[in-house]
């Protein structure tokens, strides 16, 4: 038996009587640093080998890092990793200079790219709110999350479960925003939704829309007497959704209304309410698994939406609007968007379109660029505390002339424009194709057992929405714990 050991490395060393040779040259001439005649040979050496005039050798990397930054002549702030050897920030600090982590990317990680910079338009207030929920304040313990986006994410498809992430890790419960009527009510898991005697208007309307008076999620509702809606909770999909704490309706009303609301079967609460201005909302506390909603008596009244959420932790509000691109935003009045955010306000607004944007050979995106820049400008004016989030269309796959499935040409190049478009705005951007597996992974959605994806190569379906917010909860929290590293280097 061989009772040889096996080493897991073994260094490589040159013949004994070769080496020896060049001890005794360094024995001789007593030179072991300064510049001796072998530093100078393995420099020549490498300077033949590159093809470079000049090279300096170093015994480390510490040390030509701060020769560099002092021949220089570099001062102010220098950007770096988070992720690196000690000595890469202590170089910097040695030389008088702040360093600026940027974020690096975990293997496997699609992350987000935050142009913010200074302006904190990026991820940041979302990631200071958590850290304020985390801290226990009294003052501010709600994080508002608000999603706006095309049919790709009706039915609280993928919201629902990024919901449900985030609140099992920072707590909450409740749905958050819901429509009046719903065309996706039949569908949606997350609340049993019914309602009854109301005239719905949406901004995708062809004929008898005002946009003067639509509300943020681009719809306003008529009612007639007697009109109702009803919302209960359900934790069939996701949990945390069964009850809430914390029940609203919203509305704009310009002459009386009589308005009742009935929770969890009980007795009905009337309210009487005076003519206002601007947006109301009346709300209801208590443990709440289901609210009906009844409008008695109103008189020149609009309503917009309605709310199951808690009194801390996560809401997430879906703001999705079949057929939309997310230029329809720029229409939403100022003045509603700007009351809404009172009663509302968002730490983080995410965007999520381009379905019905990319077509099959689409290249130029000029128009849809300066439009989006346009709605951008407007959330960032009626929201302005909120961090911005942009995510890129997904995979989007059709039958190619030999007919093979592939990704849209015009999908790819969007994506390109949707970058420009969160860098030239100064917010965050999450490139959704990339994460889902780039080209070709909608048919692998579609394909997969249990599928993931519709057969139109185009939505996902709820497997496939747990999934890429699975992805998304995932690079939120390394981002948080990136920004939160980063900020902890800034105060020392």
């Amino acid at each position: 038996m061989n009772n040889n050991p096996i080493y897991v490395t073994s260094p490589l060393l040159p013949a004994l009587d070769e080496f020896n040779q060049y001890l005794k040259e360094i024995w001789d001439n007593k030179i072991l640093t300064n510049n001796g005649n072998f530093h100078q040979v393995l420099e020549q050496a490498l300077c033949d080998y590159l093809k470079v005039p000049y090279l300096s050798l170093f015994t480390n990397g510490t040390l030509p890092l701060i020769v560099a930054l002092q021949a220089l002549r570099i001062t102010g702030e220098v950007i770096t990793t988070p992720y690196s050897f000690v000595a890469t920030t202590h170089s910097l600090w040695w030389n008088g200079i702040k360093p600026v982590f940027v974020d690096t990317c975990r293997a496997g990680m699609t992350c987000i790219e935050d142009y913010s910079d200074s302006t904190h338009r990026g991820m940041a207030p979302f990631y200071e709110a958590l850290n304020r929920l985390s801290s226990g304040s009294e003052d501010d313990n709600l994080v508002r999350i608000a999603v706006f986006g095309d049919s790709f994410i009706e039915a609280d498809i993928f919201t629902a479960d990024l919901r449900e992430m985030l609140q099992k890790r920072f707590g909450g419960c409740g749905v958050g925003f819901v429509t009046i009527t719903s065309m996706t009510s039949g569908y949606r898991p997350t609340v049993r939704h019914t309602f009854g005697g109301w005239s719905s208007h949406a901004v995708t309307d062809s004929v008898y829309f005002d946009r003067k008076k639509q509300g943020i999620s681009g719809h306003y509702f008529v009612p007639r007497s007697g009109a109702y809606v009803e919302l209960r909770g359900q934790d069939k999909y996701a949990s945390l959704l069964d009850t809430c704490q914390r029940a609203s309706i919203f509305f704009y009303n310009r002459d009386s209304l009589h308005l009742s609301a009935r929770v969890n079967k009980g007795e009905s609460r009337n309210y009487s309410l005076s003519p206002s201005g601007g947006l109301q909302e009346v709300r209801v506390d208590g443990r709440i698994g289901s609210i009906r909603w009844t409008v008695d008596r109103a008189d020149s009244t609009l309503f917009y939406g309605l709310a199951m959420d808690g009194k801390q932790g996560i809401i997430l509000d879906n703001f999705s609007l079949r057929g939309s691109s997310g230029l329809s935003l720029r229409g939403i009045p100022q003045q509603m968007l700007k009351q809404f955010n009172r009663q509302r306000p968002y730490d983080l607004i995410i965007l999520e379109y381009g379905l019905n944007v990319a077509t099959e050979r689409g290249r130029n995106y000029d128009n849809y660029q300066k439009g989006l820049l346009t709605a951008i400008e407007h959330l960032k004016t009626c929201f302005p505390q909120a961090g911005i989030l942009l995510l890129s269309v997904g995979d989007r796959d059709y039958k190619n002339e030999n007919g093979d499935l592939r990704t849209m040409p015009g999908v790819k190049n969007l994506i390109r424009y949707q970058q420009n478009i969160a860098a030239e705005s100064g917010i965050a951007f999450w490139n959704m194709f990339e994460a889902m597996g780039g080209e070709g992974s909608m048919a692998k959605l579609v394909h997969a057992k249990p599928s993931m994806a519709n057969y139109d190569y185009t939505h996902i379906n709820f497997r496939g929405g747990k999934h890429l917010a699975g992805l998304l909860y995932e690079t939120l929290i390394y981002g948080k714990e990136q920004y939160d590293r980063r900020r902890a280097y800034e105060k020392e």
